[in-house]
């Protein structure tokens, strides 16, 4: 995409709008393809699979540090308290404010707990981090996490690797209609046409991680998924045409010789 439609979140400009995570790939010389191919320039890492005392040492000695910028996440966290803790670790073994907080309350689902969610992030802004929460697709919440300083919301399409794709795009062109803050759809997302509905729908951006990692062919996968979100993006820009119940000729009539 071109510069002068890049995503921009809490002070940082990204001309890729596709996130992806860094788990579940089937060796790190495939994630190393894997995130060549995406285009994309944030790769999230879940804080608890890092080596804090030596973060070079682990998976994160191949992602080129100069090249993409880490998000890392407080995944497996199910208080604010955890979720803080992780965060601030995080903060200190990888010199970043950014965080991609998630607080969970269902181990079967994976849904977020958003009471949790709202009071870690409250703590994290103040602290001077640069939050980005993973939350349902509720637009009153989505709304509460801007108004205390997030600095986008992270709306799940669906359950976490679940592939469902999205399963409420009413309740997310609410949220892009209630705040004002970058609105990345994370979570559920399986395949290529799923990534390019959620930029269709005018999203910012789409993280992903298994739908990636998990496909048969990653390199492929992570391939299609860059092209659909800049296809989304563009369809979004465009202005798609009204849906209509009859049809209209697409050849004009008027000035036909009979």
């Amino acid at each position: 995409m071109k510069i002068n439609d890049a995503l921009k979140i809490g002070g940082r400009t990204f001309a890729s709008r596709l996130m992806v995570g860094s788990g579940k790939y089937p060796s790190n010389e495939v994630m190393k393809n894997a995130l060549e191919e995406s285009g994309a320039e944030v790769v999230t890492v879940a804080v608890r699979r890092v080596d804090l005392k030596n973060p070079s040492d682990s998976f994160l000695g191949h992602i080129d540090l100069s090249r993409y910028t880490i998000l890392p996440n407080t995944a497996a966290c199910y208080t604010a308290e955890d979720a803080i803790r992780t965060a601030r670790l995080a903060r200190e073994a990888l010199s970043t404010d950014l965080v991609k907080l998630e607080v969970i309350g269902d181990e079967k689902t994976l849904f977020p707990d958003n009471e949790e969610l709202l009071k870690a992030a409250k703590v994290l802004v103040k602290e001077g981090f640069i939050v980005l929460p993973y939350v349902s697709d509720d637009p009153i919440m989505a709304k509460k996490l801007e108004d205390i300083g997030c600095a986008a919301v992270m709306p799940l399409a669906a359950p976490i690797g679940s592939g469902l794709g999205i399963r409420n795009p009413y309740n997310i062109r609410i949220i892009l209609e209630t705040v004002k803050i970058p609105v990345i759809v994370d979570a559920g997302v399986g395949t290529a046409s799923d990534a390019a509905i959620a930029m269709e729908l005018g999203c910012d951006g789409v993280l992903m991680n298994t739908a990636i990692a998990g496909a048969k062919d990653p390199v492929k996968m992570a391939r299609a998924m860059r092209l659909a979100v800049e296809a989304g993006r563009l369809a979004f820009l465009s202005g798609r045409i009204p849906k209509k119940l009859y049809a209209t000729a697409s050849s004009p009539i008027e000035g036909m010789i009979e």
